[in-house]
């Protein structure tokens, strides 16, 4: 895999977690400790994404 498909790789992942927290925030009862869970994710992702770009 190149850094390019890699990175490609991330931002797919980043924009389905964005997607599934604006699910959860939504729900009539949203789920607090999955929400947290997503967040932390994406921030993983995120930081991860970063240190690709320089």
């Amino acid at each position: 895999m190149t850094a390019d498909e890699r990175l490609d790789s991330l931002r797919v992942k980043h924009a389905t977690l964005e997607r599934e927290i604006e699910e959860e925030v939504h729900r009539p009862m949203p789920d607090e400790l999955h929400l947290a869970e997503l967040k932390r994710e994406k921030l993983r992702i995120k930081d991860r994404l970063a240190d690709h770009l320089g």
